[in-house]
């Protein structure tokens, strides 16, 4: 094994080396005005990585990143001309100041989203612009002039060949560190957010932090531009940040590709180097790029970088090798928990207390009375079931469980402690999981990363360990993928680990989405409508994961239905019809009950179903 990831590190080490030899001849080989040409190359390849953090990464549209790159740039220049600081405190004044307004400009972001966040975050750009031109103590249209020189050991940084190294040096540990973030739990996270908010929110993602963090995460990238830029410009006007270089920076991220942080490098360093070239016809140059962003957008929306990806997808499907070929491993069932950690009632156990309590649960959308005083209790260690006719309240009942939807009346309890109108993440991170009606798998993501994402229990605040504690951060990651293994293995999901769960079939998908739900090692799993669009043997492997679940400790409740399934698992069936509980109690009794078979079944249905018999009901 070790010998197989030194075979597949030594090319990416020797293309690393390459890159580096380049780096360091480079301004042998160039004039000054061409050193200069990449020195700007530098600066707008930062901004490009923080701006794909936001938008490619975590899926934040963010086109205030000319302003944090304007912040630092004028902080800088007014701390070093003004106050009389020396260029490096002023510098880390800069930073500060500049991640705090990416704290300030992620306000938005967690009331609103989609293109109104694009909206507000260019009229905080547009309102910067105006401020830097009418301002005294930014010099207005004139700008500021007489930035010092950095001190570096009496290295004279007023040439811009030394001060290339400078920002050679400061790129390549911005980029480690973003590609660092990225192929770890925080990247992942916020790729999850990317994908489907609901769902992440759901494996325990702190929605409303990960979305600060992104516009955190983008402000410091250009914080960093804009301290390079004052240190090799020493002048600052207006100009310099303008909606024009806003838009070229959003060129540069959607072609070189959003998602990927060295593609963002390639067209913020390309679409420089082509400006330069076409610097006598801005016009033309405008007109350009805004056709290429079309044109990527509709036949490349992964931008350059994800060209190869596409094509390699293309052979694959034209050579028949896709995922499907491999084979789903039988389920390996969990180890049966102690007999009095899941029975009810077991005092041991704190069974003293129902695992889930509804109370008179009410929901009101406007005129709709979706749920009307619905009422539940489910025992520890029980499989519960709830059935009911299209529209008649259940997947709303567990949206207002899971904190999705706040109840209008009522309150739930989990474990003897109120959850109602608790947020997804924290209902998560309580010990509850559940799976959606229709599949929300990450699907940029791979099955792997799927299970990492619920996996990785950390904290959203514990970020400064990416900067001051990177080794921590590494053995979390080991940890996990180790873990990621052995749940994969269970679920006979080893052989798609490294696939997109798109390309896999339903069924497949659907084991998928159960396994992501159990990483969580919940006490309460919610499983809505598990058994849809199964066939009879999927189905039949369904219900033995599901006892198996059950038998390791695990509380469940499913919508379904399968009434087959219903009445061969569940020890007690909840009945719901236009929103209200009409039927509760063993399969047998909901079967018989009149109530049900008017409003639910039906005399036509129920008379060619046989009742289950005593075994099936208690297995």
């Amino acid at each position: 094994m070790n010998a197989l990831l030194r075979n597949r590190r030594a090319p990416k080490l020797g293309t690393l080396a390459v890159f580096v030899v380049i780096a360091w001849l480079l301004p042998y080989t160039v004039g000054s005005y061409a050193i200069h040409v990449v020195d700007i190359a530098l600066v707008f390849a930062l901004l490009a990585i923080g701006m794909g953090l936001a938008m490619g990464i975590a899926g934040q549209i963010n086109l205030a990143q000319i302003a944090f790159f304007g912040v630092s740039a004028y902080a800088t220049a007014i701390l070093t001309t003004h106050n009389g600081l020396g260029f490096w405190p002023a510098a880390v004044l800069a930073l500060i100041a500049s991640a705090l307004i990416g704290l300030l400009v992620g306000v938005p972001a967690l009331r609103m989203q989609s293109h109104y966040l694009g909206i507000v975050t260019l009229g905080l750009a547009l309102g910067f612009i105006n401020w830097t031109t009418n301002a005294e103590v930014a010099g207005g249209a004139e700008g500021i002039s007489a930035i010092p020189v950095p001190p570096m050991f009496g290295v004279d940084l007023s040439s811009e060949y030394l001060y290339y190294y400078l920002e050679v040096v400061v790129f390549a540990l911005a980029l480690a560190f973003g590609l660092f973030v990225v192929r770890t739990g925080l990247g992942r996270r916020l790729m999850a957010m990317r994908d489907d908010p609901l769902a992440a929110g759901a494996v325990g993602a702190e929605i409303p932090l990960l979305r600060m963090t992104a516009f955190m995460l983008s402000s410091v990238f250009g914080g960093l531009a804009g301290v390079l830029y004052a240190g090799l410009i020493r002048y600052i006007a207006p100009d310099t940040f303008n909606i024009s270089n806003m838009f070229l920076l959003l060129a540069m991220v959607v072609i070189g590709g959003r998602q990927s942080l060295v593609g963002c490098v390639v067209g913020a360093v390309g679409l420089t180097l082509i400006r330069e070239q076409l610097v006598d016809h801005p016009t033309y140059a405008q007109l350009g790029f805004g056709i290429v962003v079309v044109v990527m957008v509709v036949f490349a929306p992964t931008g350059l970088a994800g060209i190869p990806a596409r094509a390699k997808a293309l052979l694959d499907r034209r050579l028949g090798r896709t995922a499907e070929r491999s084979v789903l491993r039988p389920f390996e069932p969990y180890e049966p928990a102690a007999v009095g950690t899941r029975e009810a009632g077991d005092p041991a156990a704190g069974g003293s207390r129902p695992m889930l309590e509804i109370s008179d649960i009410a929901k009101q959308f406007r005129g709709l009375k979706a749920l009307k005083d619905v009422s539940l209790t489910v025992e520890r260690g029980e499989i519960r079931g709830i059935v009911g006719p299209n529209g008649s309240g259940k997947t709303t009942l567990f949206n207002v469980i899971s904190g999705f939807y706040r109840p209008s009346g009522g309150r739930v309890l989990m474990d003897g402690q109120t959850v109602s109108g608790v947020r997804p993440y924290r209902l998560s991170r309580h010990g509850l999981a559940r799976t959606f009606q229709n599949l929300r798998l990450f699907g940029e993501l791979t099955v792997r990363d799927n299970l990492l994402v619920a996996l990785d229990r950390s904290r959203t605040h514990a970020i400064w360990r990416y900067a001051l504690w990177p080794v921590g951060v590494w053995r979390q990651e080991r940890r996990l993928h180790r873990q990621a293994d052995d749940l994969l293995r269970r679920f006979g999901l080893a052989e798609f680990a490294a696939a997109a769960p798109g390309s896999l079939p339903y069924g497949i998908q659907r084991r998928i989405e159960i396994a992501r739900a159990m990483a969580g090692s919940p006490r309460l799993l919610l499983l809505d409508e598990p058994a849809a669009g199964l066939n009879g043997e999927e189905v039949r492997q369904l219900s033995e994961i599901v006892r198996s679940i059950r038998d390791s400790g695990v509380t469940v409740v499913l919508i379904e239905h399968n009434m087959g399934l219903v009445m061969s698992l569940c020890e007690r069936v909840t009945v719901l019809a236009g929103g209200s509980v009409i039927a509760e109690g063993t399969p047998a009794e909901v079967v018989a009950d009149h109530a049900v078979i008017e409003a639910y079944l039906g005399d036509s249905a129920m008379a060619g179903m046989p009742l289950p018999n005593s075994t099936e009901v208690s297995s």
